[in-house]
């Protein structure tokens, strides 16, 4: 890496968001399971389904969305299954396709922790930035986000 030797801004700038995003996801992880019993994977994928047509995504779109592997993804869903959070189905007119969906005792445990998130998200980020901040975060991160191809 040229200069290397020598900090720029730009490096400041990842060394604190790497830093800063590290704490914050761990410190939403801990609350998010104290909580609710959820993980944030858990979080992640039960948010997808409640915004879903249906409370219910093919198999291949969810692991898309959520930058996991099939296989990754089958595991997630297997683990939800359990608690009664989702259930895997064939996808309508698709023998091959399996579909993850939402269930009742899902959707009520994604409500109770979605307010939960918010609330944590709210206190740790939302309180501590303004508008103009936040209007900075939402250009860089979209923009960042469209370049690595990875937004579903």
């Amino acid at each position: 890496m040229p200069g290397a030797g020598r900090p720029t801004e730009k490096r400041h700038a990842w060394r604190a968001y790497f830093e800063t995003t590290a704490a914050l996801q761990d410190r939403l992880e801990r609350s998010l399971r104290a909580g609710t019993g959820l993980h944030l994977a858990d979080y992640n994928l039960l948010l997808l389904l409640a915004e879903a047509p249906g409370h219910r995504m093919r198999m291949g779109e969810l692991a898309g969305r959520m930058v996991f592997s099939p296989s990754r993804l089958t595991y997630q869903v297997r683990t939800l299954q359990e608690r009664g959070l989702v259930t895997r189905c064939a996808a309508p007119g698709d023998r091959r396709g399996a579909e993850a969906v939402l269930t009742d005792e899902g959707r009520h445990l994604f409500r109770r922790a979605a307010a939960l998130h918010f609330r944590d998200v709210t206190d740790l980020v939302l309180d501590r930035i303004d508008d103009e901040e936040a209007d900075v975060l939402l250009r860089v991160f979209s923009r960042l986000g469209d370049a690595l191809g990875d937004r579903g």
